[in-house]
């Protein structure tokens, strides 16, 4: 029996891969940032911080790994740190990328030969960062560069299990939370005609399992998705069907402007995009068949069925539901929030935040040095929470 260590298995994709690696005669061990317990002999999991490279090098130190599939996302200078620790300590080490790696390819299909945004791009800006997908294809250099074969790069697409779904670049805990609630969503009319490729959570799982310890995968990458494809209006119409998702057309800036500072990359660099991939190599590889692959709105309707039964949401982004009401004429339950959600939730809608950090901001300007680093310290956080306080107590209690 193999022996394989799952790093950040318990998201969307790894509670398919465990069950996936167990029909492969695998042990599995799964490292996990809270403690968790199972039935099944065969699984381990180990409670620790799997970006540390002092937490990687003592549990691949206590045991001897077969295999190790690595679902974390690092930046580029975490994973300098580990990247040897990891090939060194196994047989064969698994590195899940991203399909977001890729650069526009039109409606061209994009095999594992296409261009990389990290290699065509030419927006100084966005080179400069260490985005998602620029990380992603770094990191694959790293493993390219090192002197070790013993590496296979994995680049799945958008997938969707029971605890995750995606729309654009919203996540369950927008979608569903206001599905729920009989609420809207916005959506940029830009992004709706672009071809998406999503593939179900344990498709992806049953192909990863496939290639593990394969010795065809060694040194090679693999698009580990469906061929099968569909436009964002398509996906609209799908959420509208299984749980009653309404969306509103804006414009792109304006989706941009609600949807806040950490995806306006992700947006311009891949939703805009068509997304069509070919997967022909891993099938060859793993002598899986299309025809195998779950349909996108069969997967969706079962996926959402089941959420609907046992609904689960990661945080509700209050600031992008604020500002998400404000152009829907909408407003989120309020009921099961505390006092100070509530209040973040209002000052954002009225952009009280704005008006109040700008003034902030204005006043330290005028500032000798000393009381700038005191405003600037951790008094600064009582300050703007209890002016937010002060600027819509009233308002409050009128509603």
């Amino acid at each position: 029996m193999s022996k394989t260590l799952v790093m950040g298995g318990t998201g969307a994709i790894g509670v398919y891969l465990v069950p996936a690696l167990l029909r492969h005669n695998h042990e599995v061990h799964v490292t996990t940032r809270s403690d968790r317990n199972c039935d099944n002999s065969q699984v381990r999991y180990i409670c620790g911080d799997a970006r540390s490279a002092e937490f990687i090098n003592r549990i691949t130190s206590d045991t001897k790994y077969d295999a190790i599939i690595d679902l974390m996302s690092y930046g580029t200078s975490e994973f300098r740190k580990i990247h040897e620790i990891l090939l060194n300590r196994t047989e064969h080490y698994l590195f899940v990328s991203s399909y977001r790696v890729f650069a526009d390819t039109g409606t061209t299909p994009i095999t594992e030969r296409s261009p990389r945004l990290l290699d065509v791009c030419d927006d100084k800006e966005y080179l400069a960062t260490d985005e998602y997908a620029l990380a992603k294809a770094r990191q694959e250099d790293i493993l390219r560069d090192s002197w070790r074969g013993n590496w296979t790069i994995l680049r799945p697409c958008i997938t969707y299990s029971r605890n995750r779904f995606q729309f654009g670049t919203l996540e369950a805990n927008t979608i569903c939370y206001r599905a729920l609630q009989n609420i809207p969503v916005i959506m940029a009319r830009e992004i709706l005609p672009k071809s998406t490729t999503m593939t179900w959570a344990g498709d992806a799982a049953r192909l990863m399992a496939k290639l593990v310890l394969n010795g065809e995968a060694r040194g090679e990458d693999f698009n580990v998705v469906t061929s099968e494809h569909h436009t964002w209006a398509e996906v609209a119409s799908y959420y509208k069907e299984f749980i009653g998702l309404e969306v509103i057309e804006t414009d792109l800036d304006e989706y941009t402007r609600v949807v806040g500072k950490p995806y306006p990359y992700q947006v311009k660099y891949d939703r805009l995009f068509h997304r069509i991939l070919d997967n022909s190599k891993v099938l060859r590889t793993t002598g899986v068949e299309q025809s195998e692959f779950i349909g996108l709105k069969e997967g969706l309707k079962r996926e959402l069925y089941e959420f609907k039964r046992n609904p689960y949401f990661q945080y509700p982004n209050l600031l992008v539901n604020a500002r998400m009401d404000k152009v829907a004429r909408s407003r989120i339950s309020l009921k099961r929030l505390g006092f100070r959600e509530r209040m973040t939730y209002y000052a954002e809608q009225h952009c009280l935040l704005r008006s109040i950090f700008d003034a902030r901001a204005k006043v330290i300007a005028l500032l000798p040095c000393f009381f700038r680093r005191v405003l600037y310290g951790t008094k600064r956080r009582l300050v703007a929470y209890f002016g937010i306080v002060a600027g819509i107590f009233g308002f409050v209690k009128r509603n």
